[in-house]
């Protein structure tokens, strides 16, 4: 089996600077959103989980690559080492420039910044000296400068190059003698035009392509991921707001090699910037309208009164409540005929340009619209049509003998949302108050989070969605919250299969514990699966009962990142209202038998027949390489349940057992390994 490498992860553990990863966030994901997800993994995560094979690029950001060398020295390093020479692409930016050289020269002869040595990486065979320039401060841009620089269109050959233009420096190094190792695989894809205050050796290189086994390492001394956009000229160091000046004159020229850089690199690059959404208004209703209302009452003590206006302000978010038939000046300005979308959504005062930059989205109040005498109409929310929701839902829940018919009940939506499960989880004062059922939607999420360093891409066309279950803790015994996760995998398993007739032989599997898995539709075997769902689930404890969100992510009708529902040739395509409400109320079917029988034989055979890893036989790294043979889950606390194979892969008699939480499953390569 094999998998698409869809991650794009960026270092943010020790040495990193939490500047210089944001701006890797901005720049790469506007550049390869939605085909990759772009995220950041810590030090701990490169040591100890399998990253490796769906990682389609490692970004290692500025910052001080001492730290780097104090984390990842011997075994992470080791594990980036292998990543790349078996095809993986590692891609440094100043700090982790130098890191990815084999020698790292930094302020010579400067008792108090001296940083001198070999690096265990050695993408680059030589050394990378530095500070190219003179006047490097930490944390802080006294030495930051506009600095030219001239590209190599023998070595770009993809994308629009530049000749020359300005990028954001701030103590990068030169890669000494770079032109004497084109022999080695390296190829200099931009030099420095200014003269240096160090020995550059032959040449000036300020960024360098680097061939490593079957993959490759492209190093840059500069930042040519910082946006003029992103940078205050009005800090109070002298000069600086002439150097944010020069960079915006040429920041298109700035987009155009980055875009170069990663073209090079062989990876899917959007023609045009994707742009950064902005939060939309959330949509709040029912299926039975008057149930809205109700609750809303629930709510009534968390919200406040400022200015004639009704807040709830929570943990995370604030939210603001409105009517639907309240006019305010966005709604006026939707009412002008020559009114477009974009613009309705922009304040009068507001800039331009504050569209295009970083955005601390959990600052941003969030406009919560209160449907209490209808549901919403489609020209609100021409992306999620409620009445066929519902109408669904309705439909669903009749074919169904056992459900309490609350889940979906009441509905959340959003266009642009930053995340359904931080919505839910993070604001606990609302989530005390939340009906088991209750569930939250959205077209987009900016800030989507995943289980461990994986996250899902959202894009439209991606089925997203939260669920509350408030699970007592009298049930535990006989019904354990653990297995919420495996009732969520299966209701969406089930809920494809059963959208109507003709489905069932949808090619969805399952991956322990909470992956989705299909076919991949350009395979003509059939042997090659590929992710297109994934499950989080988070809870509280409180006042004798868990109160868990469920997350769920499902490529439905979107070709990005892997594949989708709709490209597996289905007897006609799906559609996310209808499969929502179809997976919902199997969800909703299937709890009501948990709580009642917990998870039973019932289960246990629908689980095993649509998951991967019947009979599959696994190296278990974190019991000393022994080899096992999978048999199951525990039906107690659902662990992983392996037996012992010894000699010829014979069964020693020895039962393991593995906690999800505690190992990850590296499937296509046969690995369980144990997070510390």
């Amino acid at each position: 089996m094999a998998t698409k490498r869809t991650n794009i992860l960026v270092y943010s553990g020790n040495g990193s600077t939490v500047e210089s990863v944001r701006h890797c966030l901005y720049s790469l994901r506007r550049l390869l959103s939605p085909t990759y997800a772009v995220i950041t993994v810590s030090g701990d995560a490169i040591i100890k989980e399998p990253w490796t094979a769906s990682c389609a690029l490692l970004v290692f950001p500025g910052g001080a690559d001492l730290g780097y060398c104090r984390t990842l020295n011997g075994q992470g390093n080791q594990r980036i080492g292998q990543y790349v020479e078996r095809g993986g692409l590692y891609l440094g930016f100043c700090a982790g420039g130098y890191y990815g050289s084999k020698r790292c020269e930094f302020q010579v002869g400067d008792k108090k910044m001296e940083v001198i040595g070999n690096r265990e990486l050695a993408f680059y065979p030589g050394t990378c000296r530095g500070c190219a320039f003179s006047g490097f401060v930490y944390h802080s841009e006294a030495g930051t400068r506009a600095t030219p620089i001239q590209t190599s269109k023998a070595a770009l050959t993809k994308g629009s190059v530049p000749d020359v233009f300005r990028t954001y420096y701030n103590g990068g190094g030169v890669f000494v003698d770079a032109p004497k190792f084109k022999d080695k695989g390296v190829e200099v894809i931009a030099s420095f035009k200014d003269r240096l205050d160090v020995d550059a050796g032959e040449g000036s290189a300020c960024a360098v392509y680097c061939k490593v086994g079957e993959g490759a390492a492209l190093l840059t001394s500069t930042h040519p991921e910082f946006s003029a956009v992103n940078l205050d000229p009005d800090i109070g160091i002298p000069g600086f707001e002439e150097v944010v000046k020069a960079l915006k004159e040429d920041e298109q020229q700035r987009t155009d090699f980055l875009k170069a850089c990663l073209l090079k690199m062989g990876l899917q690059v959007n023609q045009e910037q994707t742009a950064i959404p902005s939060l939309s208004q959330l949509h709040l209703s029912s299926a039975v309208v008057s149930d809205t209302a109700q609750l809303l009452e629930t709510l009534q003590e968390l919200i406040t009164m400022q200015d004639g206006e009704e807040y709830i302000k929570d943990e995370n978010d604030t939210f603001h409540l409105e009517k639907p038939s309240r006019w305010s000046l966005g709604s006026i300005a939707n009412a002008l005929p020559n009114a477009t979308k974009n613009e309705s959504k922009k304040s009068e005062n507001e800039d331009p340009e504050d569209q295009d930059k970083i955005t601390d989205y959990d600052k941003i109040v969030k406009r919560l619209i209160i449907h209490e005498k209808d549901q919403p109409e489609s020209k609100d929310t021409p992306y999620f049509n409620h009445q066929a929701f519902f109408a669904n839902l309705k439909h669903y829940e009749t074919l169904l003998r056992e459900s309490d018919g609350t889940f979906g009940k009441n509905l959340l939506y959003g266009e642009v949302v930053t995340s359904t499960n931080t919505m839910l989880e993070k604001n606990t004062q609302i989530l005390r108050r939340l009906p088991t059922g209750f569930t939250a939607t959205a077209t987009v999420q900016v800030a989507g989070r995943g289980r461990g360093t994986n996250v899902w891409v959202s894009p439209p066309g991606s089925l997203i969605f939260s669920t509350v279950i408030r699970h007592s803790m009298s049930l535990m015994p006989q019904a354990p919250v653990v297995f919420l996760q495996y009732l969520a995998a299966l209701a969406i398993a089930e809920g494809i299969k059963t959208y109507d007739r003709g489905y069932d032989r949808m090619p969805v599997r399952l991956k322990w514990p909470n992956d989705i898995f299909a076919a991949d539709p350009t395979d003509p075997t059939g042997k090659t699966f590929v992710k297109i769902g994934g499950i989080l689930v988070n809870s509280h404890y409180s006042a004798s009962e868990y109160l868990c969100v469920v997350g769920i992510g499902l490529n439905t009708t979107n070709a990005s990142p892997t594949t989708s529902l709709n490209a597996l040739s289905p007897p006609s395509p799906f559609t996310l209202e209808k499969l929502l409400a179809r997976v919902l109320t199997r969800f909703s079917a299937f709890y009501a038998r948990f709580v009642r029988t917990g998870f039973d034989r019932y289960f246990q055979d629908l689980y095993y027949a649509h998951w991967l890893h019947s009979e599959q036989i696994v190296t278990l790294e974190a019991e000393g390489g022994i080899r096992a043979r999978i048999k199951g889950i525990t039906t107690d606390w659902g662990l992983l349940r392996a037996e012992e194979l010894g000699w010829e892969d014979r069964p020693t008699g020895k039962v393991l057992t593995l906690q999800s939480d505690s190992n990850t499953f590296d499937f296509f390569k046969g690995l369980i390994k144990r997070k510390v």
